[in-house]
Order: structure tokens, then sequence, then C-alpha cells
């Protein structure tokens, strides 16, 4: 083949898919490498799925340079995964965006791009660390820049750049000494050498590279980076447990404070994006403040995913274990429900399993002191296994079920029969009904005790749910439409029915809300706006001042709303 002298429309393009499928060949290599600055091992997969996402928008745009490089952006903001995924895509949204104005595209504009990269790679971190991916682009674009300045040609300057980065690659545990007690380099710094193989590999036809990775730390290498983490008495990175990530609607004046909110509560901040819409990335041991941050400042968060870093740690040991034979506590895993390693739950004389549809209830209920949560709801109903394997993980003999939904109980009720400890089922039939549970929920207390003692607490709720008709039907409120707000009511059915979701929540309240009640607990929905929120809490306090409220994130779909009334 040819040598290329410009990087043009179709070579971005081409480098971009060759990168995609490098990636996805080397992405259980580089999950192993990972043990720093998180205990985040899927830095393959989530470039692999970042990549993914990119790739996606370009066999949907036309092959003119704008519309590719707009294509490369967009699809790399909104498809960015994991920490590693969100840095990536700013590279490429920096490379992409000083070759869409580009009249020419040879080895000077190109080396523009990696350094623009870089620097966009930078801004978008909050604490930049060095020893990391940053490092390895910024010794990669400052050799490009030289040598294109000096005259290289295309392919000479990405040569120039790979062997810069891959000595960056290589120096990166001098740099951070987890890294060197692992025996491993930084894992999102090799996924980025992909990136530059690939060009190589389109503009003058290298070939790509076949994975090399080891199997990663061993066992006694990573009990001396655990050793190395629990030495240092502050809080550092490896101790935050949960990954969070969103896509964010945020005024552009607004994006400091929220960043600076977030900087109070986590680290590995990654916020990329522009005009409004932000890909945004945090670890945090308070998922709740980190989805509140956005919208005390106006913000409105979707799409959220939310990590537990230590399962991912736990399962990534356990397998490691397994290879050499080292018995392990066993992950419960199964379906799209959270897993829990026993040997890492504390040990308690009555432990709770909770069903739940949204992570911001998982991590309500984690916080209530809920052990084991399995993902579940109105459309997805938990298997019977499911439950099972959630039992007997447990670090306790005796537990409590919350089910938390009708069509859950009886398939909850055959647990006990199934296992030998000692499981009793509060046939509570929403969330509200369980965080009430939960408050009188007692760890030393028998399963009896807590059996009583919450479902006295969970009936002295009264509930309602809210959601949109999919069919036209007829109730007891009235006809209904498919696209009608509707209330639900525990044992009544549908209650209210409005064209608007202020109406209905208005109209649901005014039923569930009596002189004797005191306190409303507002759950709000992955469809939920902090705006309609703002303003039912509003309505709530000029029509029944003697309510109080408490809101609290769900993150449940389907359901904008559920509302609890004590």
């Amino acid at each position: 083949m040819a040598v290329l002298e410009e990087f043009g429309a179709n070579a971005l393009r081409h480098t971009v898919i060759t990168f995609r499928d490098t990636m996805k060949r080397h992405a259980d290599g580089i999950n192993r490498l990972n043990v720093y600055p998180v205990p985040d091992g899927d830095t393959g997969t989530n470039m692999s799925r970042t990549l993914d996402a990119v790739v996606a928008e370009l066999d949907g745009a036309s092959v003119e340079l704008d519309t590719t490089c707009e294509a490369i952006s967009h699809g790399s903001l909104m498809g960015a995964r994991g920490n590693s995924g969100v840095i990536l895509s700013q590279i490429l949204r920096g490379l992409s965006s000083t070759l869409k104005t580009a009249k020419s595209s040879g080895a000077l504009r190109v080396a523009e791009a990696l350094k623009a990269a870089s620097v966009a790679a930078y801004e978008a971190v909050l604490k930049p660390i060095e020893g990391t991916i940053l490092t390895v682009v910024r010794e990669t674009a400052d050799a490009a820049q030289r040598a294109a300045n000096d005259g290289a040609t295309l392919a000479a300057m990405l040569r120039v750049a790979r062997a810069a980065g891959q000595k960056a690659l290589d120096n990166t545990p001098e740099l951070l000494p987890v890294l060197k007690d692992a025996g491993v380099v930084d894992a999102g710094g090799a996924g980025f050498m992909l990136l530059l193989d690939s060009a190589l590999h389109v503009v003058d036809g290298e070939p790509l590279p076949e994975p090399i990775y080891d199997d990663g730390p061993s066992a006694e290498q990573l009990e001396k980076v655990a050793l190395r983490q629990a030495s240092d008495g502050s809080v550092d990175v490896s101790e935050l447990r949960y990954e969070v990530m969103f896509l964010l609607d945020l005024d552009d004046t607004k994006l400091k404070k929220f960043k600076n909110a977030w900087g109070e509560i986590g680290d590995s901040i990654v916020v990329v994006g522009g005009d409004g819409i932000y890909n945004c990335h945090i670890h945090t041991n308070d998922i709740g403040a980190a989805v509140e941050a956005p919208l005390n400042v106006g913000g409105r968060p979707s799409k959220i995913r939310i990590t537990d870093l230590f399962e991912e740690v736990a399962e990534e040991h356990a397998k490691r274990e397994a290879t050499i034979g080292i018995p392990s506590g066993g992950v419960a895993g199964a379906g799209e429900r959270h897993n829990f390693m026993q040997s890492a739950l504390p040990p308690v004389t009555c432990a709770v399993v909770a069903v739940a549809s949204g992570d911001g209830l998982a991590e309500l209920f984690g916080q209530m002191g809920v052990h084991g949560v399995v993902t579940g709801g109105q459309t997805m109903n938990p298997s019977t296994q499911e439950l099972l394997d959630a039992v007997e993980h447990m670090n306790a003999t005796q537990v409590v079920i919350l089910p938390n939904n009708k069509n859950i109980i009886a398939v909850a009720n055959k647990i006990d029969e199934l296992t030998k400890k000692d499981v009793r089922v509060v046939p509570t039939c929403s969330m509200p009904e369980a965080l009430a549970a939960l408050v009188a929920y007692d760890p030393e207390a028998s399963a009896e005790h807590n059996g009583s003692q919450m479902l006295r607490a969970a009936s002295s709720v009264a509930t309602g749910e809210v959601t949109q008709a999919i069919r036209d039907t007829n109730s007891d409120a009235g006809p209904v439409k498919a696209g009608d707000f509707i209330g639900l009511v525990r044992g009544d059915g549908v209650v209210a029915v409005a064209k608007t979701l202020d109406a209905v929540c208005h109209d649901l309240l005014a039923k569930l809300i009596t002189p004797q009640r005191e306190l409303l607990t507002i759950i709000t929905g992955s469809d939920a706006t902090s705006q309609a929120t703002d303003a039912l809490v509003a309505h709530v306090g000029q029509v029944h001042p003697h309510i109080s409220c408490e809101v609290h994130f769900g993150g449940q779909p389907l359901y904008p709303y559920l509302f609890g009334v004590e």
C-alpha cells in the first residue's frame, strides 16, 4: 500500500475502526493490568465499549471530514464508559475537533491534534495523576510536535510519537509506586498506545501488535499493593467504593460549581463535554451526594450507572485465586443483580436481602443496613435462584427478605424451604414500605423478631406510585388513555388519572395524605426532573403544610415518583 502523507477523513475513520477492533483483542490483557489509581479492573472493556459507541456513530455518518469528526466527538461523549473510557473520549474529541477545521492534515496538523488531545484530557480530570494515561498521551504529543517541526513525514512523526509513548508507558511504574509494587504498567496508557499502532497500520501498513500481556499482578504483588494502600492513614482513591457515571444537562456557567462539589466527595473525577451536555465520572463513597450535586446547581443527570468497585476487585481476586488453587468465598453472581462476597460482609445475627429497581434505591438500602440487593421490580421480577443465591451469600444464618413488589412475594416465600438458613419474608409491595420497615431493623435481633417488627412498620405506611399508561382502559378513577399519567395505591388500583405528571401527583397525594400523617417520603425515578420535584415539594408545602418532605433519589425506571406517607 502507498504511504499516506495526509490524514484525511477516510484515514481517520479507518484508524478509529481499527483501534476498536484491536482494543477488543487486547481488552482482557489490559483489564488484568489495572491496579491504580482505583480498583477499576475493566479498563480494556470500558475503552472497547466506548469505541463501540464511536464506531456505531460513524456508521450513520457521511464520509466527509466534518461529519466524521462530529460523529467521533458525539459518539465518544455519549458512549464513554468508566474512568478510562471518559478520558479516552476526551482524547478523541481533542483529536477530532482539531482535524475538523484543518485545510491540510499532514504531520504538523496531526501532531497539533495529538497535543489538543493531551490538553483536553488533562482539563477533563479534576486532579490529574502522573504515571497514568495522561502522562503517556502528553509525552506522545510532545514528541510528535518536535518531530513534525523538524520536518518529519506523517509516518515518521507517528513512529517517533509511538516510541515516546512506549517509553512513557514503560516508565509509569517509576511515577506510581503502586504500579511498581504490582509489576505492571498503566492500563489506560497501554490502551492508548493501540491508537498509535492503529494509525501507523492505516498510514503505513505496519502490522498490528498481538496481545502479549501476561496474567497481571500475582497474588503476592496484589497483597503488597493492598498493604501500601492500607499504610496511608488518609482516605485515598483505593478506598472509594463506588463508580458513578451519568450524562448531564447543565448550563456551562454552572460547571465549575458542580465540579467543585464533586471534588469534596470523591476522586478520579472526569467531566467531559460542552454546550450544555457532559459525560461525568467519579469514584466516591457517597452515591446520593454524587447524584444530588448536579441537581443542586440546576443540572439534570440521566443514564446513571453505578458500579461497586470493591465487588469488581473481589471477583477479579477470586478468579486469580481459583487459578492457583486458593479457596475463595465465592460471588453470588446471576443476571443483572448486585453481587456480594460473603467473606467481605460483616457477620450479623440477621441480614436483610431486598429487591430494588434502581441504583439509587440500592445505595439507600445499603445505607440502612441491607447487605444484599437483588435487581428487580415491576417489569423484571428476579428468579427464585437469584433470591436464593443472595440469601446463601449473606454472612448470617438468619435472613429477612423484602420483595418490594406483590409479584415477587410468592417467589420469596419459597426460599425458606430451599435453604438451611432461617428466612422470613416481610411482604412489602413497594420501596417506601421497605424503607419504613428498615427503620425497625435490628441486625443483632432474630429473624423472627425482625420479621414481626418490620412488618408492623411497613404496614403503617400509605404508599402510592406514579407511572404512564401504555394502553387505553377504564378505571375507578375514570377512563384511561395510552400516555396518561396514572396514580396507583396498593389494594385500590388506579385512583388518579391526568394528562400531566404534576396533576396526577397532586391528585394522588390528596388521597394519600390525611390529617394524621406527618411525613412524606418521595423517591424519584430516572424520569423525574429536579424542576418537577422542586415544584412538587413546593406544592406539598402549600397545600399540606403539616407534612414534612424527604426526597431520595431512587433511579427506578418507569415510575417517576414513589410516595410513602407516615
